[in-house]
């Protein structure tokens, strides 16, 4: 072995050595913490976007006070008061009229006054209604008017009113003890006293106007697991109109298939022999039907999503940006979450993004699922909204938000974390291309989106909200469903309504059909709305005038009408439909934004049932209107219990007014058919159960806003694309190596069950 050899051993094994001592001297040490860089886009709005907060507690408990001091007539609080009392039913911002804000916004033009709408129920006087009154100026409230006859032409009449959590008490008490008239049959059929038995409303209540009887499904109640799949074949139906509880009485029962005048009877049949009776066990915690306990126990941690440098977007009051974007947002205690002012690089795009309405239409052989049409929003939407699970809902650093409401009580109350904002990475390119032609390169754009979520629990059922804003400047309005599927007793034909799910269970089909608002301003107010399609034409080959062959051509059309801008739900619609500017841009083509809705709608109810009307709205997948003050929203917590005298029909909004360079309002309708199946035990899943619409730039830019993305990737073949300098992709494992700060986890979403019961699930 000669030195030359020796020598490089030598150093081989120094290197060795050095490498070995790092280790170990490193081994056990946790990464540097992550160092947060503050995102670098300036804001300017100063308080701006407060003129559409949602009111602080503070706020609320000040209209309460002042309605309390300035109506002249006594108030219960809503949480114990009976059909026979006045209350206050909610307190929530009255968001000022559009004009008044866009002087405040974009003429430098006052701040307009802060008001709250506040719904009273009105039981205790010779003419019960309820009657909505604006309140203001707060934070010190010294006027309020009366805006009901305003807002919907008359009086709206009592019995339209939501039904409150002490209304279902009173009912559950009421069944209760019809119940204690049946205890050999519950015995046998249940092995229950009807003690351990819940119940679950229905809607609407009845058949005409001035109706308010309601069915109510009975099921095994098993701590800690959801009761909608165990039902034990046992309906009610409950009359409740009259103002006196104690002359509410119950006026039919429902058993596997027959109907009886009472419970009493019920027993009598029972006792004679002559009713078939499913004798069921009381399921048992560890076995029941849908349990969501785990069954192994847990693995190893999954991916974890995190921001090196700390989040790359800033919220402030209701206000949040990111990378252009500019987003004020908010929710309805009863329609939900919304979005105002909506801006990127600077220029409004939408005013006004909301959420309107979510309809459950059921199928069944059973009184309760086959009469049940929900419409969410009567029970709260926004209400409902509970905390979100950190790392589960949402990602676990995303940054977390309190939502305030005031709704069947005089005291506020917060579901704390309960919308979510965060940066998602998508693990998909928004853009890309490899070069393997004439010259060799790469360029590409990584798609990360903003996202601001929420999640309503609608007693069986749990929606989430997403709108998503891209870098392309696109904004994406998502909903999932999921939680658990209801059902029915398991009887008869009831396969031609579902599908059997347990041993007495039927997975009752529905459909699920969500609507929106939105208010887009492109460019300026003033928007007309163009389509573009695709046709065939024959045409020759003009160098030889001897083929002809089938060419493809660009059809364009401007709707000029609001009739000829109503699409019939699953029919054929323009595969491009744009709210378009009168100004052009750099190719001279109207800068626009296209709406590109993604449903699979069910069948809207024929337009002959005596409630079609009250969701009217159901008629469309996209109508779009002259925006109208007067016409705020699509719907009305009161179409819920009078579907057949809606206060607010949709259908009255489309009155063939002239579209043509106007304030143009966009209301999109999506939804699916949901067939349960044996897979939607325990719950239904989010695969699959996603519905929405895009709102995308069509020829609004001069080319893809996305090319100013600081996330931009490019390098070429001559480069190495493993320096930090060529690719900002080689900078990471120096700048990710660090460990991120994890806030412990904690849960606060149960504190306010106990004062706000679900709606029927008692």
């Amino acid at each position: 072995m000669n030195v030359k050899t020796v020598l490089i051993l030598l150093v081989l094994a120094l290197a060795t050595i050095f490498a070995l001592v790092c280790v170990l001297l490193t081994r056990g040490r946790a990464p540097s913490p992550c160092q947060h860089r503050p995102p670098g886009q300036e804001d300017t709005d100063a308080g701006q976007s407060l003129v559409f907060a949602d009111l602080t507690p503070e706020e609320l408990l000040q209209v309460v006070r002042y309605l309390r001091g300035h109506l002249g007539v006594p108030l219960v609080d809503a949480s114990r008061a009976k059909p026979s009392d006045n209350c206050i039913a909610s307190v929530a911002v009255q968001v000022p009229a559009k004009a008044e804000v866009l002087r405040f916004l974009d003429a430098g033009g006052a701040r307009p006054p802060r008001e709250a709408l506040a719904v009273l129920h009105f039981g205790n006087q010779p003419d019960p209604n309820v009657t909505e009154y604006v309140v203001g100026p707060l934070p010190t409230p010294a006027y309020h008017r009366d805006v009901t006859v305003q807002k919907y032409g008359g009086k709206v009449p009592y019995h339209r009113r939501p039904v409150t959590g002490r209304e279902y008490v009173d009912i559950n008490v009421l069944i209760q003890r019809e119940l204690r008239k049946a205890p050999r049959f519950l015995a046998a059929c249940c092995e229950s006293d009807g003690t351990d038995l819940t119940i679950l409303t229905t809607a609407p209540r009845g058949f005409k106007s001035g109706d308010r009887a309601t069915w109510f499904v009975l099921f095994h109640a098993v701590t800690g697991t959801g009761y909608y799949l165990s039902p034990v074949g046992l309906e009610v139906l409950v009359e409740h109109r009259d103002l006196h509880v104690s002359r509410w009485w119950l006026r039919q029962v429902f058993y596997n298939g027959r109907y009886f005048a009472s419970t009493r009877e019920l027993e009598d049949a029972f006792l004679a022999d002559s009713l078939e009776v499913v004798r069921m066990q009381k399921p048992r915690a560890d076995r029941v039907l849908g349990s969501m306990r785990p069954r192994r126990p847990p693995g190893s941690p999954g991916l974890l999503q995190y921001e090196p440098q700390g989040p790359r977007y800033s919220v402030r009051d209701n206000r949040v940006t990111y990378q252009g974007w500019s987003i004020t947002f908010g929710m309805d205690p009863n329609s939900g979450p919304r979005l105002f002012n909506v801006r990127y690089r600077g220029e409004r795009i939408v005013y006004e993004l909301s959420l309107q309405e979510a309809l459950a239409l059921y199928g069944s052989n059973c009184p309760g699922g086959m009469s049940t049409r929900y419409l969410d929003g009567s029970f709260g939407i926004g209400r409902f909204a509970y905390e979100l699970v950190r790392g589960l809902d949402c990602p676990y650093t995303a940054t977390y938000v309190d939502r305030h409401y005031l709704v069947e009580s005089e005291t506020p109350k917060t579901n704390q974390n309960s919308l979510c904002i965060f940066e998602h990475d998508a693990a998909l390119p928004l853009r890309r291309h490899f070069s393997d032609s004439h010259s060799s390169y790469y360029g590409g754009l990584r798609k990360n989106t903003l996202v601001i979520r929420t999640v309503s629990t609608l007693i069986n059922y749990d929606y989430i909200w997403d709108f998503m804003f891209h870098g392309s400047g696109a904004v994406e309005v998502r909903v999932h469903a999921t939680g658990y599927i209801s059902s029915a007793f398991f009887h008869g034909q009831g396969t031609n309504y579902g599908n059997r799910v347990g041993p007495h269970t039927l997975g009752t089909m529905h459909l699920h059909h969500i609507h929106y608002k939105v208010d887009l301003d492109v460019d300026g107010q003033l928007n007309s709305l163009e389509t573009q399609d695709m046709a065939y034409e024959l045409a020759k080959d003009p160098w030889s005038l001897e083929n002809t062959f089938e060419r493809p051509y660009l059809r364009r059309e401007r709707l000029e009408r609001e009739d000829e801008a109503a699409f019939p739900l699953n029919a054929p619609m323009p595969r491009y439909l744009s709210f378009a500017s009168p100004k052009p841009n750099k190719w001279g083509h109207p800068r626009s934004y296209r709406i590109q809705i993604s449903s699979f709608a069910g069948e809207h109810l024929p337009v002959s049932s005596s409630m079609e009307r009250s969701i009217s709205w159901g008629r469309y997948q996209l109508a779009v209107t002259r925006r109208k003050e007067e016409e705020p929203t699509s719907t009305s917590i009161y179409n819920q219990n009078d579907p057949w005298t809606p206060t607010v029909a949709f259908a009255d909004f489309i009155d063939n007014e002239t579209i043509t360079n106007e304030d143009l309002v966009a209301w999109i309708s999506v939804g699916f058919l949901h067939i349960p199946h044996a897979e939607d035990v325990p719950n239904t899943v989010t695969v699959g159960n996603g519905v929405g619409f895009f709102l995308k730039p069509y020829n609004y830019f001069n080319e893809d806003p996305s090319v100013d993305s600081p996330d931009s990737v490019y390098f070429s073949g001559e480069q190495d694309a493993g320096a930090c300098g060529a690719n900002p992709l080689a900078c990471l494992p120096p700048t990710a190596a660090c460990a991120p700060h994890l806030p412990p986890f904690r849960y606060g979403g149960f504190l306010n069950l106990s004062l706000a019961p679900p709606p029927g699930g008692l």
